[in-house]
């Protein structure tokens, strides 16, 4: 249905979405080598995702798991809360791209069994008009790109 939607403002293409919960330290690291597979094009930019702001993760390891292989301090059945953050990137809907994905972000990421949810989803895409007038625009509202930020642990 959307392959055939096609609006003034742009149009809609199909992408894998995947939202990856990992330390917040650890945000630029994960993009840094799945950059290495994809530059994350999003129109005409790359390295293109989303981090939010720091949750929490909750998780009951079992006997034999890695946490009681490793924290010998650590009751198998005892709740742990961690902080997390979730990282949110699309890419185009191509399986080899995903499992190439995939296994970049499993030797990056800090657990073992990282959670990590994938959907197929349908992102936007501008019509680039050359008539900038557009009042709403940073460029003509008076107030220009926000502040940047830096990721924590980012060098």
């Amino acid at each position: 249905m959307l392959e055939n939607y096609k609006a003034q403002s742009g149009t809609f293409v199909p992408v894998f979405t995947l939202e990856i919960q990992i330390l917040e330290n650890d945000a630029d690291r994960i993009l840094d080598a799945i950059m290495t597979v994809d530059p994350l094009p999003y129109g005409r930019y790359e390295r293109n995702a989303s981090v939010s702001g720091v949750g929490k993760e909750t998780t009951v390891p079992q006997p034999n798991s890695t946490t009681t292989t490793h924290k010998s301090s650590y009751q198998p059945g005892t709740a742990m809360t961690y902080p997390m953050v979730e990282l949110k990137i699309s890419i185009e809907r191509d399986l080899a791209l995903l499992e190439k994905l995939m296994d970049v972000i499993h030797e990056v990421h800090h657990y073992e069994e990282p959670v990590i949810f994938l959907r197929e989803d349908w992102t936007s895409r501008s019509a680039y008009n050359p008539k900038r007038d557009n009042p709403n625009r940073w460029w003509n509202n008076g107030k220009g790109l926000p502040d940047t930020v830096t990721l924590v642990g980012a060098e």
